[in-house]
């Protein structure tokens, strides 16, 4: 590993680790460099897993599920309680490896860090529910069922980078709280705090093969989504690749949990206050660079208080502060790579060029090195416009004009997507919308902080089948019918 740009990321003695059957080792395969998107500095290398090991790793998971001390719920609660005590009590360690590998602002250690924390305490509770259904007698009198729920086996768990412990935590504790086993596969981009998860599963106490830990690209994706010995896949990333994953995973007819993009509609309904809502508005989709599935990327507003809007608008984005992610007073950081924000600029321009308005915002901050890019918010588009349709995972956002509230309805759904809704006005009547939006989470006046008893899940090209709460837990178990004769 190169020397840190920061002092903390050195007290890991294993972030160049992969994690199979329990041991802490060096990966076989390509070379991962990881660089700091903030400073342009290389902070760690990590060698990918080989084909060899990831067929180890996944054989590993498949002969711990058959430990009978791991299907014991109450010891499984007990390690994901504990996992959840080691990630807080390294919140500073696991923090600065987020912040080093993909620049996110430290105002969002509450998010990456200490909310992955709080999901696997509700895991933990959910290991030791009886979800046993009892279907009595039937209807000839000649037998008694009931519906049991078993763990489904290995799962296949690929993380994305914006998110990295976050999803990667909340993807294995669901999974595991269901009593499957694991073969966790962080992106290249960012396998740093990932891989220190791994370290502290097993001074959790899981047993070794419980929670695999693997760094890898397209290859290493592959051959897990593809490999026989896998049960269910569960992936987050875009909708391109999510296709890809999909297919690969067909190959073995493994069933998959799919978290994709998004094109969020925030409808501005009539009357509503902008001065009350535009700053968190702008943040909301500005924060970590604007690499969020959930951005509010399109803004629906009146076409008779357009004008207004784009003033609000315009006193609010100097205090969406772009700089260096260790500074709490941040607000954006770095976008990942410089190739990621250049695309955005470009395809920005392209929108210009077709007659589109930069309303606020665009350009590069004062910055020397990093691949910053300052908010935009682009304005004079249709819905059908390509900055309108596609996810750019950038600090970009557009605003379109409606006429009616069924016209801002209307054009809300129609997009490929279906992640979520923002609704900002007046509470009953944005209650009485939800029915006719085609998403899967409606946020009302900004709504509240991610909670773990609730589905995350996407319509459309958004997703297949949910994370999270009680309808994401079920994702890692099948039903079993019991029969008995009388």
């Amino acid at each position: 590993m190169t020397a840190s740009a920061h002092p903390a990321m050195n007290a890991s003695p294993s972030l160049d680790r992969l994690l199979i059957n329990g041991n802490l080792v060096v990966g076989a395969g390509p070379e991962i460099r990881v660089t700091n998107p903030a400073t342009e500095v290389e902070v760690a290398r990590i060698r990918s897993a080989s084909i060899a090991q990831l067929d180890q790793a996944v054989e590993a998971a498949r002969s711990a599920f058959f430990n009978p001390v791991w299907a014991d719920p109450v010891f499984r609660a007990k390690c994901l309680r504990r996992l959840a005590e080691l990630i807080e009590e390294n919140c500073d360690l696991l923090m600065d490896a987020v912040i080093s590998e993909i620049g996110t602002p430290i105002n969002l250690t509450s998010n990456h860090v200490l909310t992955p924390a709080a999901y696997l305490r509700w895991f933990a509770d959910q290991a030791l529910k009886d979800r046993t259904t009892k279907l009595g007698l039937n209807p000839s009198a000649t037998g008694i069922s009931s519906v049991v729920y078993r763990p489904i086996g290995v799962v296949a768990a690929i993380s994305a980078f914006n998110y990295p412990l976050l999803i990667g935590a909340t993807k294995s504790g669901g999974a595991l709280a269901a009593g499957c086993t694991v073969v966790l596969l962080s992106s290249p981009q960012a396998p740093l705090a990932v891989s220190i998860l791994g370290r502290l599963a097993t001074e959790a106490g899981l047993p070794p093969g419980v929670l695999n830990v693997i760094a890898g690209g397209v290859e290493v994706g592959r051959a897990l989504t593809e490999h026989p010995g896998i049960d269910k896949v569960s992936f987050t990333g875009s909708v391109d690749v999510g296709r890809k994953v999909m297919q690969q995973a067909a190959s073995q007819l493994h069933s998959v949990v799919l978290e994709l993009g998004g094109k969020s509609a925030a409808i501005m309904l009539p009357g509503v206050d902008f001065e009350k809502y535009a700053f968190q508005l702008h943040a909301r989709y500005a924060r970590n660079a604007g690499q969020g599935c959930g951005s509010p990327t399109r803004i629906l507003v009146e076409e008779s208080r357009y004008a207004e809007f784009c003033e609000v608008s315009r006193k609010v984005f100097s205090r969406l502060k772009v700089g260096d992610p260790r500074d709490p007073t941040t607000i954006l950081g770095p976008l990942i790579t410089a190739r990621q924000r250049d695309w955005i600029e470009e395809t920005v321009q392209a929108a210009v060029d077709r007659g589109a308005e930069i309303i606020v915002g665009g350009g590069r901050p004062n910055i020397a090195k990093g691949w910053y890019l300052n908010p935009i918010l682009v304005g004079g588009l249709t819905n059908q416009d390509p900055l309108t349709r596609e996810e750019l995972f950038g600090p970009v956002s557009v605003v379109l004009t409606y006429k009616s509230v069924d016209e801002a309805i209307d054009i809300a759904n129609d997009s490929p997507l279906g992640l979520k809704t923002y609704l900002f006005g007046e509470r009953n009547q944005c209650i009485d919308l939800c029915p006719r939006l085609r998403v899967g989470t409606v946020q009302i006046n900004g709504g509240s902080p991610l909670r773990p008893d609730a589905p995350m899940t996407g319509y459309k090209h958004s997703g297949v089948g949910s994370e999270w709460g009680e309808d994401g837990l079920r994702e890692f178990m099948r039903p079993q019918h019991i029969d008995v004769a009388i």
